[in-house]
């Protein structure tokens, strides 16, 4: 099994680009299956979680290639509507292709979806909202199957924001019949990017970005091309780097305007950030880092898959930071590993205090989930002696090649076996 290597203690100075956002590909992906015509995606991240969606595909039976940070597909026809559990069990985005599948194909069979260990994270939102709109659901063997003859514009309002379940009904609504109006929508910039996607590609909807989204039904969709925005969560993940090591980073390929529920926390830290253009960021690391008290939310809130990130910056803060986890009742699997690393949390329920400064020590520590294994990638990069990181599969699923990119900044990282 492989690890990362890492020898901390130096300023991290230079230029990484940023790659496509994961969590904005993966929909986008699950969307091919609402037409027979051909879908380009530009900007695309070379990770794990997009080659187990596109294997998916070729399970359901469409055909797809990939070059130069580019995919074509074509979902012509499908040859089953089950997603098998071997693919599903490793990703929790595996379920939006239900919506898809429900909507163009009228039976979709789903096994519970998996991912990363961070708590509860049921799919009743998206089962509820499939009913709404007037499929049949039933759980049989480990799947969850839903049929529909003809889907039907309905009104329908989430219990509680969800980016995937949003974004599972939006593709559902566009081939249903009538208006389908969803209330209490997630805001995220992924979102937003799925529906200029499907507007694309003659879909009729109104009201990304807000809690209100309208979908006016239509008989097909086309092919069209489209580049997806950079992951803000890659970008926030380097803008802690340079911070927390003392160092300079300017990161390119940046969506700069959905960057600022970071920049802010970032800067209150006490990090120098500029931004110089539409996609460029400067962040210089100053010392002493400031302690902060903060809380993750829905968009545009701080998130919660940097959570973890700024836990590791805090041990180096001079005081005691608090950080309060709203999102996820599991989301503090990093805290045990950072205390083998020398930090100072407790962790009371939703609750993490850090006690800072600490002068974290290199050691042997296991990556739970993929923004946990980023926060140890961080603490070894500021630790004293050798971080040996396992478990780092993690990683890869949502970050292209980390530690080629971080070698090309400064740090003594490598991937060993």
């Amino acid at each position: 099994m492989q690890k990362i290597r890492i020898r901390g203690g130096i300023p991290l100075r230079g230029i990484i680009k940023i790659s496509g956002a994961k969590n904005a590909i993966l929909p986008a992906i699950a969307a091919s299956i609402l037409t027979e015509e051909e879908i380009i995606l530009e900007n695309v991240p070379n990770v794990k979680d997009v080659y187990t969606m596109l294997e998916i595909l070729n399970v359901l039976g469409g055909a797809w290639e990939k070059l130069n940070g580019k995919i074509k597909i074509r979902m012509k026809d499908i040859k089953t509507p089950r997603a098998p559990y071997e693919l599903v069990k490793t990703m929790r985005a595996s379920i939006l292709v239900m919506g898809p599948l429900l909507s163009r194909f009228k039976k979709a069979e789903i096994s519970h979806p998996g991912g990363c260990a961070i708590g509860l994270r049921p799919i009743d939102l998206h089962l509820e909202g499939l009913k709404a709109l007037g499929a049949s659901i039933k759980q049989e063997f480990g799947y969850d199957i839903a049929e529909s003859k003809r889907l039907i514009g309905t009104e329908y309002e989430f219990k509680k924001v969800t980016v995937t379940g949003t974004e599972n009904l939006v593709m559902a609504a566009t081939l249903a019949e009538g208006m389908t109006l969803l209330l209490n929508c997630a805001k995220e910039p992924e979102v937003i990017d799925l529906i200029k996607l499907l507007n694309k590609m003659g879909a009729k909807i109104e009201g990304a970005g807000t809690e209100r989204i309208l979908i006016e039904g239509v008989k097909k969709l086309n092919g069209t091309r489209h580049s997806v925005i950079s992951d803000r969560i890659e970008t926030g993940t380097y803008m802690v780097a340079s911070a927390i090591t003392g160092g300079e980073l300017k990161l390119e390929n940046v969506n700069t305007e959905i960057m600022e529920n970071i920049i802010i926390p970032l800067k209150n830290a006490g990090a120098e950030v500029g931004v110089i253009s539409n996609n460029e960021i400067i962040v210089k690391g100053n010392k002493p880092i400031n302690p902060l008290e903060m809380e993750t939310a829905p968009y545009p809130g701080f998130p919660t898959d940097m959570q973890a990130q700024f836990v590791a910056l805090l041990t180096q803060a001079d005081g005691i930071s608090k950080v309060k986890e709203t999102i996820f009742s599991s989301r503090f699997h990093h805290v045990s590993e950072l205390v083998r690393m020398g930090a100072k949390i407790e962790v009371d329920g939703d609750k993490a205090i850090i006690y800072g400064k600490t002068q974290l020590q290199g050691a042997e520590v296991m990556a739970n989930d993929l923004r946990a294994s980023a926060s140890l990638v961080l603490a070894g990069l500021v630790a004293k002696g050798e971080t040996i990181i396992d478990r780092v599969y993690h990683l890869d699923r949502g970050y292209e090649k980390m530690e080629e990119k971080l070698r090309g900044v400064g740090a003594e990282i490598e991937r060993i076996e």
